[in-house]
C-alpha cells in the first residue's frame, strides 16, 4: 500500500526567499525570538480557528501546523504551533525551542507517546512520530538550517536539536 502524503498549505513557504532576508534576520535575533514567542498564542488562536489554514506569519515563514500531543506527565491533550517542512510522505519538525537550553515539551511528549495529530490546511490528521538520527537527521536538519533563524537557534544552545518525522497513521492512509 502506498503511503499517503500530507496536504500542502497555501500559507507559508518551504524555501527561504531573499525577499524576506530582513524578516529572517529579525527572527534570528534574541529580541526577534522574544517577539515571535510573544505572538505564538495569537498565532495558535488563528491557526486553531482556521484549522491550520492561516497564520499570523503568513508567506514570510515556513508553513505552520497545530500539533496535538498527549502530555507525558498529565495525560492531557497539548496543542502547539510548529513550523514544518514537507519531505515526500512525511512532515519534518525541529525542536529548536528558539534556542533555549531545554527541549520543547512537545518533543518530550512525542518521545513518550509518538501517536499525535496535526491540523494542516483545514484537515486534522492522526500521525505517528519518529525521532530521526544519523544521516536522515542530518539531512532534515540541513533543510531547517537553510533558514537563518534556525541556525541562530542552534548556535544559542549546546543541546542537540531533536528532529522528528511525522507520517500518517496506518488507519488514516488515503
Amino acid at each position: 500500500m502506498a503511503e499517503a502524503s500530507f496536504p500542502h498549505s497555501s500559507w507559508g513557504r518551504e524555501k527561504p526567499s531573499p525577499v524576506f532576508k530582513p524578516v529572517f534576520a529579525f527572527a534570528a535575533s534574541s529580541f526577534g525570538s522574544k517577539v515571535i514567542r510573544a505572538l505564538v498564542p495569537l498565532d495558535e488562536l488563528l491557526l486553531d480557528r482556521s484549522k491550520g489554514r492561516y497564520s499570523l506569519f503568513g508567506p514570510m515563514a515556513l508553513p505552520e501546523l497545530l500539533l496535538t500531543t498527549t502530555g507525558r506527565k498529565s495525560g492531557q491533550q497539548r496543542t502547539t504551533v510548529l513550523s514544518y517542512i514537507h519531505d515526500g510522505h512525511r512532515l519534518l519538525l525541529l525542536g529548536s525551542n528558539f534556542g533555549q537550553e531545554h527541549h520543547p515539551s512537545w518533543s518530550a511528549n512525542l518521545i513518550a507517546n509518538p501517536h499525535a495529530s496535526v491540523s494542516i490546511a483545514g484537515e486534522e490528521i492522526p500521525v505517528q512520530a519518529t525521532v530521526l538520527d544519523g544521516a536522515d537527521r542530518e539531512g532534515a536538519l540541513k533543510r531547517f538550517l537553510s533558514y537563518p533563524m534556525y541556525s541562530a537557534y542552534q548556535n544559542r544552545t549546546d543541546r542537540a536539536l531533536r528532529v522528528f518525522a511525522l507520517t500518517r497513521r496506518q488507519s488514516d492512509l488515503r
